[in-house]
């Protein structure tokens, strides 16, 4: 089945405003920024974005998030984007922290069919407990706050231990970048751009993934493929100037020595 659509406007045509999307990439590696601005100038607005991170300020989610398209965001860092902790603190933005563990977990899972897990990480702490504010109001009193969630005992090899339960994540569309794909969707990702890549392919009912080179079937060799064509939907080919248009977060350079 061939799944190479024309445009990113065509493949993100059918995202409509309340959509829940799974978003891959870690900080501005390996991040599907054609597809993201697609939906920017889609108007598409009142969506639920679940990434490692809010991107910055002017590119990747950040962008919606400037302009205001989003409603909720789920994400486990999100120190590099001014807007966002205005919107947040503002109320204007719903936010779901979560460990960068279990936010990789609850996406794979939701791939996997998995209604959730028990995890011992957040035991303890305001991530089981609940009352981590998700939503200010305007005047910075707290309007929403996270729910208790379930804890359970299990036996392990160090003893009894409590472990929470964690939900999985489905989204109704990913939204991933790869280096490499055919036209079945099959997809490689290059060095640390594999990171929620594969994740938020897998969380997506529909999954839209931007390849920087397009192959031919059979062209790919099977043991290199992390994602696999079954959890894809749509592809669309970049072109050389897309393909090359990668932003670095932070810069750090050495300075000049003068003899």
């Amino acid at each position: 089945m061939d799944k190479v659509w024309a445009t990113p406007a065509e493949a993100v045509a059918d995202i409509g405003d309340g959509s829940t999307i799974a978003v891959g990439g870690f900080g501005l590696c390996g991040i599907p920024s054609v597809l993201l601005d697609a939906l920017l100038d889609a108007g598409v607005t009142d969506l639920e974005a679940v990434s490692n991170n809010a991107g910055v300020d002017g590119w990747g989610v950040g962008r919606l998030l400037s302009a205001g398209r989003l409603r909720r965001m789920v994400a486990s860092y999100v120190g590099e984007n001014r807007e966002f902790a205005r919107q947040y603190l503002a109320g204007e933005l719903e936010v779901e922290l979560t460990p960068q563990g279990t936010l990789a977990e609850r996406l794979r899972a939701g791939g996997c069919g998995i209604a959730g897990f028990y995890t011992r990480t957040g035991v303890g702490t305001q991530v089981a407990e609940g009352g981590l504010p998700w939503r200010y109001n305007d005047d910075g009193s707290v309007a929403k706050r996270s729910p208790q969630k379930p804890v359970m005992a299990f036996e392990t090899p160090e003893g009894e231990q409590e472990f929470v339960l964690e939900e999985a994540i489905v989204a109704d569309f990913g939204l991933v970048r790869a280096w490499k794909g055919d036209r079945h969707g099959n997809l490689i990702y290059r060095q640390s751009a594999r990171n929620f890549n594969p994740l938020a392919a897998m969380a997506g009912r529909v999954t839209i993934a931007e390849v920087e080179e397009l192959v031919e079937p059979g062209e790919l060799d099977p043991d290199h493929v992390h994602t696999p064509g079954a959890f894809v939907q749509r592809i669309v080919a970049l072109n050389a100037e897309q393909a090359a248009t990668k932003r670095i977060e932070k810069k750090t350079v050495r300075q000049e020595a003068h003899s």
